[in-house]
């Protein structure tokens, strides 16, 4: 494997609903996964984790200024491509 890798995760046209749908998934899956972060490490340490409580209002704006952009799409019944890649890259310690 080299250092860096691409993957694509989302490539196409959709319904305003398909990416709301599409998008929303993803960041409230993100969100779950810092608030089961931040809980695992308030039940071990006693302290939140710094980087998920700093993580969830950001994952959390971007859900809702995303909403507001597809729900104007959605009254223009306008169609929504999205693009969206991984970029994985390995660093060594």
């Amino acid at each position: 494997m080299k250092n860096q890798e691409t993957y694509k995760l989302i490539d196409g046209v959709f319904s305003a609903e398909e990416s709301s749908e599409i998008l929303l998934n993803v960041f409230s899956s993100k969100i779950q996964f810092h608030e089961l972060k931040n809980f695992s490490a308030l039940e071990r340490t006693g302290k939140n984790d710094p980087a998920s409580t700093k993580r969830i209002p950001q994952l959390k704006k971007s859900m809702q200024s995303i909403t507001k952009l597809l729900n104007a799409a959605a009254k223009k019944k306008e169609s929504i491509e999205i693009i969206a890649e991984v970029n994985i890259q390995i660093i060594k310690k």
